[in-house]
């Protein structure tokens, strides 16, 4: 082991780099109770006839420039919208990441189509385009990229994939407001971008999500809006009730649409806050041996949903080292890549059933996407926050240069 001096882990009893608690402040306020009190005085909480919901979605266009948008009842309502709307149906297949949460691929499933997983960039973590490339076949009908932890996808080349097969391309925002690729926001490139406004994610409705409606169509808007809403053409007074086709109630109350109003006014400052937070904790740790920062796509701009580094070392050891000095960690994103999970490796969505894989023969085996599972066992995450200070950020850096230096060579 490579000699050191500086003082012992707090692990084996030395002392800890961070000895003053995080700081934290309030997410809601004023603004946002002020909001609600409106909306209840409307005497209605449904989004059609009240004024909340449509100007929540007024502003988020002005915010990403752009003309169109739907809100929904969460971020996996507004995926499975979104391939609503690409004509995603029973036996296609979409590709998306391998490392992300179960709302991404709910809604593939839904549609009874296949997911495809594509392996990823090992310091991005986000999808490698040439495995993308890899994963088209004739039934692939979308490309669902997640820019993870608020990193963008490598979107030149995933447009250039999808236009060269004739697939849509659906955006995964959940955890990367007002995230840049070349200049656009992430979400306004593919043909529909995906948000979610969870308790979790940088802005809180408590849950809530929206599409964005990127071709500018106003029959496009008209259909996604419809997949929201039971496939009901509600606009002005009049209520189109003749159904075509299925589709699911993921409507936004207006209690909803009043919280998201106020917390998109603070959403500027909180993810400008992340990104300089995230990327002075990828500067003060470069360079380290055995430790590799989060890195930021060629081209793009991180928002930092959260922070997650990798290791050449144990890194359970790393981890649990960090924490008794005070720094708050967990071992990688997700226990296991997503086609680990037991409804991937049984191959059945629905109890009694193999539908609808066994309209495929896509494979769940190890070591598919090896990239991913190399993270995964070797990533740690930290939290980041627009509240912490700036000692807080210092405080991470100096713990994870303190312990890289007693635990790798």
């Amino acid at each position: 082991m490579t000699k050191t001096t500086d003082p012992a882990l707090a692990l084996h009893g030395g002392p800890k780099v961070k000895t003053e608690p995080f700081s934290t402040g309030k997410r809601f306020g004023l603004e946002e109770a002020k909001h609600l009190l409106e909306a209840l005085e409307q005497n209605t909480l449904f989004y059609h006839s009240g004024e909340k919901v449509k100007t929540f979605l007024e502003e988020f266009n002005r915010l990403y420039g752009v003309q169109y948008s739907v809100a929904t009842s969460s971020g996996t309502a507004a995926i499975h919208v979104a391939l609503l709307a690409c004509g995603v149906s029973v036996g296609d297949e979409v590709i998306t990441s391998p490392i992300t949460d179960m709302g991404t691929i709910v809604g593939i499933l839904y549609q009874n189509a296949v997911p495809v997983f594509a392996d990823l960039d090992p310091y991005t973590y986000t999808m490698d385009p040439k495995s993308v490339r890899e994963r088209i076949t004739p039934r692939t009908k979308a490309i669902l990229s997640v820019h993870l932890a608020g990193n963008p996808c490598s979107m030149d080349e995933i447009m250039a994939i999808a236009r060269e097969h004739n697939v849509k391309v659906v955006e995964d925002c959940a955890q990367s407001y007002l995230s840049y690729y070349k200049g656009r926001l992430v979400g306004t490139i593919g043909d529909y971008g995906c948000f979610s406004t969870n308790d979790f994610k940088h802005i809180s409705t408590g849950d809530g999500g929206i599409v964005t409606v990127n071709s500018g169509e106003e029959d496009d808007y008209h259909r996604v809006h419809a997949f929201a809403d039971k496939n009901y053409r509600r606009f002005g007074d009049s209520v189109n009730r003749d159904v075509e086709m299925l589709a699911p109630n993921y409507r936004m109350t207006e209690l909803q649409g009043a919280v998201g109003i106020a917390q998109l006014k603070k959403l500027p400052w909180i993810c400008k806050t992340r990104q300089v937070y995230g990327d002075r904790i990828t500067e003060g740790i470069s360079g380290l041996t055995g430790v590799f920062p989060h890195k930021v796509t060629e081209g793009g701009t991180c928002s930092y949903w959260f922070y997650m580094f990798r290791v050449m070392c144990d890194r359970d050891r790393f981890s649990d080292a960090l924490n008794a000095e005070g720094i708050p960690s967990s071992a990688g994103y997700i226990p296991q890549v997503v086609y680990r999970y037991s409804l991937f490796q049984n191959r059945q969505a629905y109890e009694r059933s193999r539908f609808p894989f066994d309209l495929s023969n896509v494979r769940y085996d190890s070591n598919l996407c090896p990239n991913a599972e190399a993270i995964l066992q070797t990533a740690i995450r930290i939290p980041v926050s627009e509240f912490y200070s700036e000692r807080d950020i210092d405080d991470i850096i100096q713990a994870v240069r303190k312990v890289a230096n007693h635990l790798t060579a």
